[in-house]
């Protein structure tokens, strides 16, 4: 399966880690085009000059996700809040959605009380794995 990974630039480290779990079991992975920057300075993720050194970086991504079977929503703690999803993360499930593309989410989603827009990302029916990646197939 062809997957993107989507999430928190601050989690640079987690996606490579998962894109080398999920190529190992067999999938071909993609990831966002500043991974391995924000990798070596985790403040460019909220650096509005670096997303632009990138040209359309959003519309890259979407174009990741549509040349892919599904995507891998990284949901880990940030800000407090146990399985955080930004702002980025949610327009990009809303495009895998649109596309109709298989949505994985790495852990449980915040209540709604946590995070408005928790209601939103489960009508897309994602497939929460609860931690284990080897789940996808």
């Amino acid at each position: 399966m062809r997957i993107t990974i989507c999430g928190s630039m601050v989690f640079a480290k987690e996606m490579l880690a998962a894109q080398k779990q999920l190529e190992e079991l067999g999938h071909e992975v993609l990831i966002p085009i500043d991974t391995y920057d924000c990798l070596k300075d985790p403040s460019l993720n909220e650096s509005f000059e670096h997303c632009q050194s990138y040209g359309d970086i959003d519309k890259d991504h979407f174009n990741k996700i549509a040349d892919s079977d599904a995507i891998l929503v990284l949901n880990y703690p940030k800000n407090g809040l146990a399985g955080y999803i930004g702002g980025a993360a949610l327009t990009e499930l809303g495009v895998a959605r649109h596309l109709d593309k298989k949505i994985f989410i790495l852990h449980e989603l915040p209540s709604e009380k946590d995070l408005r827009y928790a209601l939103e990302i489960k009508i897309m029916r994602p497939i929460i794995l609860n931690g284990d990646i080897n789940k996808i197939h």
